[in-house]
């Protein structure tokens, strides 16, 4: 397995969930009750048309989930998994997942601002915070038990005021670099916090944009062109011309240097639902869109690199910021908004809603899963018949992933309910999407 690294992955990240059918995307709109949700939207309904213009073409309902975007945050989601198993360096380049997902959650997040700004901040962390707070309590509970605590770095005070960015993550919280690992028998790797943390780094970026979205929704209103490429100019100012970060503001230049990464992705998506996009030319974006992508490969493939690794585009913040900036263009500009699932998807509604109603909780625990797979294949070399005839087994990848999938829905049915009671909803084990009776027999 390649097991994540201390140096952070973007690996990537939450996802939106809706009410309709019981998700809980935190990137989403504020939770409301669906009979709430049913009157509002028949309130602003037309006039009703005759019977038979109904049946031809019936209205399209106002507020419903699109599966699109749907889907696209499954493939980011099963895209992450896979890239922190396996590290191969040529997935972020064929789905950049944190790109897309930040620009799905930057466009929700502008259609939630036509309500006071103030109370979509509140709900959105309202849906974050919850489940990060059930995750942190945990890794800091085994780090203590681990022989961490106040008093391992010899300055009890700084440790227990670190633990509030435990509570906001308006910076990195705290985490053991070096540990034991003879956690309940598991023999972990020296330093197995440093990999469960991995994913915190999202949700710091996402806390910071959802603060300040208020502000760049103002500003790409007013200055459209130079908002989208503000944060370009930052990461390449960050990246291109600065290269010590001392001790003393390494935490400001991280947090800054993610926000500039994939801010420009945010404000597209924004950008997409004011409509901006739309007022374009047909031919802009496909025109354009494919030499940003082209300029950002450049980019990649011109950086120094050890020869005998292959050049990974999450190591190199300019490349990654212009490569998703270009592959989320075009995403936003072909976007079919479905309503309801094309027939050869239709299939895959169950999966796909299952990870969306669920997309916080299998962010955060699913290097958990995969870190803590690891041990319990080590303990198979010690059962003579796996030693014996299964060692091609033992030591592959895939037999990895094969475990780790398991212990991550283990994972998420222990500790996804939190994002039911996050928005309010009823907790439920199993969010699992129901057929309802009589449907293949209306569609037959």
């Amino acid at each position: 397995m390649t097991s994540p690294t201390g140096q952070r992955g973007r690996h990537e990240e939450t996802i939106p969930l809706r009410i309709p059918e019981g998700f809980g995307r935190h990137e989403d709109t504020m939770a409301l009750r669906i009979p709430e949700q049913w009157r509002r939207d028949h309130d602003h309904d037309p006039a009703p048309e005759p019977e038979a213009q109904q049946e031809q073409a019936p209205a399209p309902r106002k507020g419903g989930r699109d599966r699109y975007l749907d889907l696209l945050r499954a493939l980011a989601l099963v895209r992450v998994v896979l890239y922190h198993n396996f590290g191969w360096f040529w997935l972020p380049l064929l789905f950049p997942s944190m790109g897309v997902m930040f620009a799905l959650a930057g466009s929700l997040m502008a259609r939630s601002l036509s309500r006071p700004a103030l109370g979509v901040i509140r709900g959105r962390l309202r849906r974050l915070l919850p489940p990060m707070w059930l995750f942190g309590g945990i890794v800091v509970a085994l780090q203590v038990v681990d022989g961490g605590g106040p008093g391992a770095d010899g300055h009890p005070t700084w440790w227990w005021g670190k633990l509030a960015f435990w509570l906001l993550p308006l910076s990195t919280p705290p985490y053991a670099e070096d540990g034991l690992h003879g956690l309940g028998g598991l023999h972990l790797e020296s330093g197995w916090a440093t990999q469960l943390v991995v994913p915190l780094w999202y949700l710091r970026a996402y806390l910071w944009y959802v603060l300040l979205s208020p502000l760049m929704l103002r500003a790409l209103r007013r200055f459209p062109v130079a908002t989208l490429c503000a944060p370009l100019v930052l990461v390449i100012a960050m990246n291109g011309f600065t290269t010590d970060h001392d001790f003393v503001y390494q935490r400001v230049w991280e947090t800054v240097n993610d926000f500039a990464t994939f801010g420009s992705c945010w404000i597209l998506g924004m950008a997409h639902q004011e409509g901006l996009l739309k007022r374009l030319p047909q031919y802009v974006v496909p025109s354009i869109a494919p030499l940003v992508m082209v300029a950002g490969f450049w980019y990649l493939q011109s950086r120094p690199v050890d020869p005998s690794q292959p050049t990974d585009i999450e190591a190199w913040p300019i490349a990654q910021a212009v490569w998703s900036l270009g592959f989320v263009a075009m995403l936003l500009h072909l976007s079919p908004s479905w309503e309801r699932w094309p027939a050869p998807l239709e299939r895959w509604n169950g999966l796909v809603s299952l990870l969306n109603s669920r997309a916080v909780s299998v962010y955060l625990w699913h290097v958990t899963a995969l870190v803590c797979a690891v041990p319990v294949i080590d303990h198979l070399w010690d059962v003579d018949f796996f030693y014996q005839h299964m060692k091609w087994l033992l030591t592959s990848q895939w037999f990895t992933l094969m475990v780790g999938i398991p212990l991550l829905a283990l994972l998420v049915l222990l500790f996804g309910w939190v994002e039911d009671v996050a928005a309010k909803r009823s907790p439920r084990l199993f969010p699992y999407p129901r057929r309802p009776r009589g449907k293949r027999r209306v569609a037959d």
